[in-house]
């Protein structure tokens, strides 16, 4: 029998009244309390996860405690732990979404043993708030009061821990109640778990971090920032129009100077504004960090300023603004933060002689985070020295408008400065990477596969599954060595003479159902994260490389579509969608696929399939699979030629192979041959997933996850426009079929890098694509620019990303529906799947940027130990591609780095080029040109450096203790370098960045050997974590296969 009460709010307007909000707030007699000792578990409905049976107590932290506290009540070892509904909330409310979100993370993880208990809905924990009550009081109140209730309810059979920071609640709650106690978290630690000393450090760390903060409030009158406004003027003055919301993007390479907000929601569609605001300087900042959610106002136009277009340290490739450095842009300044969006940091700490520079006894040690979009942290700490060779994870607890700087708090330690392991989880924390292994629960929920007990499709899938093991030549194309494979083709004639096509993707949704542990987890991780030398699956293994790969020879189960096509034009006629059983016929590589397309049939070899066959069946099938692979390429010419006539873009990405010897240790990088194969195969996935968007957008047209390429602003374009005209080409960006048409016709005969990288500056300014639920925007919104398409999902590839599995199951419920069946699919609402969707491309975004980081990170290391003067590989061929005021911008075709060379240095003196074409630096100044800059000496002597110019660049690291370390470029000639093999200069890059690999690779290697001891330690590591990783580098990136690995900023692009 529900209970109904009323709340009462009372909410201050704009205008300083109060309004009265009466809200009903249902009671339940019983609501889920998750525990083993309950004595009715079906009146509670104990359906989900359930606390440990064999702790020695509950506990139960407090509101604050939940707030300050909550990293050390995510340590595993802390059982038993029960979050009362009145703690989340205030956390919700008072601490902002990216804690709570983690707080809600926390609660359905597996690994940890605790629990939500909805105390606010059970008719016997809640309290109403009493007249003059205090918010935490009540708050506090009504924690203790849900205690008690849950000890009696567990029959006082386990005794419950309270712990607060109230000495309050303490005082008068301690002995109130036997079997509850009430006590502070720091005694809880020292006396339930004294030898947990990480969790002890921690917490030092919090209180200190906290004692110093409410001293400094209490010693500090000078205000160093303007205090925020309120939240209610906030909102009533983005209402009215006065304010402007957006997030703050601080620019990395001048991150003390300039930020810029980028207009969201409202702000974005009612605003004259058609750039960003720039924020000028941490003043104006007003304590706002990189990724805060932020309330601006516009200054006056007289004080608008511009960008700047000058190079500095750590410059490298900015998407292009299309303003003149000159040229004032609106400009504002922070006056309040809507949402903190503050995460994990990794941070450096100050050398020993700034550290003794600070005092002896200093606690309060300022420390530099690795991301310069950061400000420094003001952390206390007495372990300033112990740490100071090590990468550091702290976090923000405040920033008062009296401090220079945030108040952070020591969280733990990461690993040695420059060390590979530590450089590689520095990346990880900074992009919010969770590499944790899969729990025992998901290993428990993945089917069994053993030489004893092999896997076998069962007869109730015989059922209901259409069978085409006997009926349809199925074959999978991929590259050589390639295991996981998650998309077979099959064409065949029917028996009206017209054609059928089909696409089989693996069917994920079968082992991995709705809200199981195995699901949840796909769905924090999101994507399968790729670095430069190892991966982070999204699935364990057992169906990733196993059950859900269509390896040739062996029954799986798949979701396919198959199109009936008009056997002459190739029209379709029907399209079909259903659960099969599938057994791939031939597990063909790219290149074998093309020999026989070109007609050399000795290439079937190489192709295990043919091998045990007579000549008159080994005939046969040869004629029968060359007829497939021949009539699937001549389908996709004509799918192509469609979507070329609409504006479909081929745009700039460099595509690698990887090849493997004998033992799985890397070969060699062999370039991406331009296969016409590599097209049939692209062409038809993008029309499996055409047709699945259509699908499901019919049948769900307000909860159906798509994916939607925005047409990218016209301003973004202007520095490709201007590129080109430098060497006489006409770029027209009025569309997406003018841009194409445009690229085509961009080619200089005399050097094909013009061409390559002018692909490059149209990626570049392109708008990322991205996944959304079909009821958030208007149907015209739905296009994709890129492949010039309607319509468009994610359907082919679950196995690595969480998009295809929610899609895969939309399209069995569509199927359902239309066959008049019942649908058992777990659909999400719109509004969850639109949170879904933004969650989804913040990892997707998270994983490419963590790629391209240790992509860098390998890259540095190989050239780090080599000496620029005297390495022959550290001198190389650059083309300048932007010209800025003191320098240029330049792509070293070689290694397919893109970096600055300046042309002016530190001490003021202008490079200068003598008549032998050899650089040196003298006295004189610059002058810079739309498509050139020149360089003059007080002598007279002049150089320019015109747009498309090759010059000699010496490449060499500049290193840096706090950051990430960097290319550096050098011009050290105007002309071209020239060496013996400058004509393989095109396919140089990537056949050199197999040498780097295995440089990269043997010294990393050579110093695990001396630690023996560490690398089973790291082994056994990752074997738990049941994660992909291999001795030598680059082991499995066969699965990148649609990444650019070299060009990794644009492939999230599509």
């Amino acid at each position: 029998m529900l209970q109904k009460r009323e709340k009462v709010l009372l909410l201050r307007t704009f205008h300083g009244r109060t309004l009265r909000i009466v809200r009903e707030h249902y009671l339940r007699p019983s609501v889920p309390c998750n525990s083993p000792l309950c004595p009715q578990p079906a009146a509670c409905l104990n359906d989900g996860k359930l606390l440990s049976s064999d702790v020695t107590h509950y506990v139960i932290p407090d509101w604050k405690v939940v707030q300050d506290f909550l990293e050390i009540l995510e340590f595993p070892e802390l059982k038993g732990i029960i979050f009362m509904q009145t703690a989340c909330q205030s956390v919700q409310h008072q601490r902002g979404r990216r804690q709570y979100n983690k707080l809600r993370n926390l609660l359905k993880d597996a690994r940890h043993d605790c629990v939500l208990f909805a105390n606010e809905f059970q008719q016997y924990c809640y309290l109403p708030r009493e007249r003059g009550e205090s918010m935490e009081k009540w708050q506090t109140r009504s924690i203790y009061n849900a205690a008690v209730w849950y000890y009696h309810h567990c029959q006082d059979r386990m005794p419950i821990v309270m712990v607060t920071e109230d000495e309050g609640a303490i005082q008068q709650y301690g002995s109130e109640t036997e079997g509850v106690f009430v006590i502070s978290f720091k005694n809880y630690l020292d006396n339930f778990w004294p030898d947990l000393e990480a969790a002890h450090e921690l917490c030092d760390s919090i209180l200190q971090s906290r004692q110093e903060r409410e001293n400094e409030s209490q010693e500090s009158r000078g205000k160093e920032y303007p205090e925020h406004l309120p939240l209610e003027v906030l909102e009533a003055g983005i209402k009215s129009g006065r304010y402007i919301q957006g997030i703050l993007n601080v620019n990395k390479h001048r991150a003390q100077m300039e930020a810029f907000v980028r207009l969201q929601g409202a702000s974005s569609k009612d605003s004259d504004l058609v750039s960003d605001i720039l924020i000028h300087g941490m003043k104006a900042r007003n304590r706002s960090i990189h990724g805060d959610v932020v309330a601006v106002e516009l200054l006056p136009k007289n004080e608008w300023k511009g960008r700047t277009a000058a190079l500095c340290e750590n410059d490298s490739e900015d998407k292009a603004s299309g303003e003149s450095p000159s040229e004032p842009m609106p400009t504002g300044r922070v006056v309040g933060i809507l949402q903190k969006n503050w995460r994990d940091y990794v941070v450096t700490f100050p050398s020993k002689e700034e550290v003794q520079s600070q005092g002896k006894n200093a606690q309060k040690i300022v420390v530099t985070p690795w991301d310069y979009r950061i400000p420094k942290i003001r952390i206390s700490t007495q372990q300033a020295e112990a740490l100071q060779d090590f990468r550091v994870v702290v976090r923000i607890d405040s920033w008062e408008s009296t401090s220079v700087y945030p108040n952070g708090h020591f969280v733990r330690v990461l690993g040695r400065i420059r060390d590979l392991e530590g450089e590689i989880a520095t990346i990880l924390v900074e992009n919010s990477i969770s590499v944790v292994p899969f729990s025992e629960a998901q290993m428990c929920e993945m089917p069994v596969n053993t030489p004893e007990s092999p896997w076998k499709v069962s007869p109730e899938e015989e059922k209901v599954r259409r069978d085409l093991r006997k009926t349809h030549l199925v074959f999978s194309i991929d590259p050589k060595g390639c295991e996981d494979v998650d998309d077979t083709l099959s064409v065949r004639t029917l028996n009206n003479g017209n054609l059928e096509l089909g696409v089989h993707i693996a069917d994920v949704t079968y082992f991995v159902a709705p809200n199981s542990y195995t699901d949840i987890e796909a769905r924090t991780r999101a994507t399968t994260c790729y670095l430069a030398d190892r991966r982070y699956d999204m699935l364990p293994s057992i169906l990733s490389a196993g059950l859900c790969s269509l390896l040739g020879g062996v029954d799986r189960y798949a979701v396919s579509v198959m199109w009936e096509l008009d056997k002459t034009s190739y029209e379709i006629k029907k399209v079909w969608y259903g659960r099969t059983i599938i057994r791939s016929t031939y597990k063909l590589f790219y290149e074998a696929a093309q020999e026989l397309l070109d007609g050399n049939v000795s290439v079937i070899d190489d192709i295990p399939e043919f091998k045990d066959l007579d000549e008159k069946s080994r005939q046969a099938k040869l004629e029968e699979l060359v007829w497939a692979i021949g009539k699937l390429t001549d389908i996709a010419r004509h799918i192509r030629a469609k979507r070329d006539h609409c504006g479909a873009l081929e745009l700039e990405g460099v595509e690698v192979r990887v090849q493997l010897d004998e033992k799985k240790n890397i070969h060699d990088l062999i370039p991406k041959q331009p296969l016409e194969v590599h097209e049939t195969v692209a062409e038809c996935m993008i029309l499996a997933n055409h047709w699945v968007a259509k699908k499901i957008l019919e049948t769900f047209p307000h909860q159906a996850l798509l994916r939607r390429h925005p047409p990218p602003h016209q301003e973004f374009f202007s520095e490709l426009r201007e590129c080109a005209k430098a060497k006489g080409f006409s770029i027209d960006t009025r569309s997406n079929k003018t841009l194409a048409d445009s690229l085509d016709n961009a080619n200089d005969p005399s050097d094909p890098i013009v061409n390559k990288l002018l692909r490059s500056m149209a990626t570049q300014a392109m708008s990322n694509a991205l996944y959304f639920s079909t009821g958030s925007c208007a149907e015209e919104e739905f296009h994709h620019y890129g492949l010039a398409l309607d319509k468009y999902t994610h359907f082919t590839s679950p196995i690595r990303r969480y998009s295809d599995i929610i899609v895969h199951r939309l399209l069995m419920a569509a199927v359902s529906k239309e066959n008049k069946m019942e649908i058992k699919e777990n659909l999400f609402n719109h509004k969850d799947l639109e949170e879904l969707c933004r969650h989804i491309n913040n990892r997707n975004r998270a994983a490419q940027h963590s790629q391209k980081q240790s992509t860098e990170l390998f890259q540095c290391m190989y050239f780090k130990d080599r000496d620029p003067e005297t390495e022959e590989r550290c001198i190389s061929d650059g083309v300048i591609y932007s010209i800025r005021t003191n320098g240029v911008l330049v792509f070293i075709p070689r290694f397919g780095i893109k970096g600055a060379a300046y042309l002016k240095n530190k001490d003021g003196l202008v490079i200068s080029c003598g008549p032998d074409s050899l650089s040196e630096w003298k006295p004189g100044s610059l002058q810079r040109f739309q498509n050139k800059i020149t360089s003059t000496t007080t002598g007279g002597d002049s150089v320019t450096f015109h747009l498309f110019d090759h010059v000699t660049v010496r490449i060499s690291v500049q290193a840096s203790r706090c950051h990430s370390d960097t290319i550096r470029l050098e011009i050290i000639s105007n002309k071209p370098y020239m060496t013996a093999d400058t004509e393989l200069s095109h396919h140089g890059p990537l056949l050199l960045k197999s040498e780097l690999v295995k440089e990269v690779t043997r010294s990393v290697e050579e110093a695990q050997l001396a630690q023996e001891g560490k690398v089973n330690t790291i082994q056994e590591e990752y074997e738990e974590y049941c994660q992909t990783k291999g001795r030598s580098l680059y082991m499995l990136l066969e699965e990148i296969r649609d990444l650019a690995l070299l060009d990794v900023s644009s492939s999230d692009r599509m």
